[in-house]
């Protein structure tokens, strides 16, 4: 097995928290801070739904505990 497979395979976390720091200070210096801010809520939103679709939670049951009554 090689050295980069195993360093992948063991940190896979770091690695994607590094991709995804240097995404979001790239976009932070082309577009500027608000605008790095929108693309990663909106990045945390898609990676949200995406994983309760994965996990097949019913998205009615969602909405009625966000919108229903209080």
């Amino acid at each position: 097995m090689g050295m980069v497979q195993e360093f992948i395979e063991k940190h896979p976390g770091k690695i994607v928290g590094v991709v995804l720091g240097l995404a979001f200070g790239w976009f932070a210096i082309k577009y500027g801070i608000l605008k790095a801010i929108f693309v990663a809520v909106c990045a945390a939103a898609g990676f949200y739904i995406g994983k309760r679709l994965d996990e097949k939670v019913d998205f009615k049951d969602v909405f009625a505990r966000l919108f229903g009554d209080r």
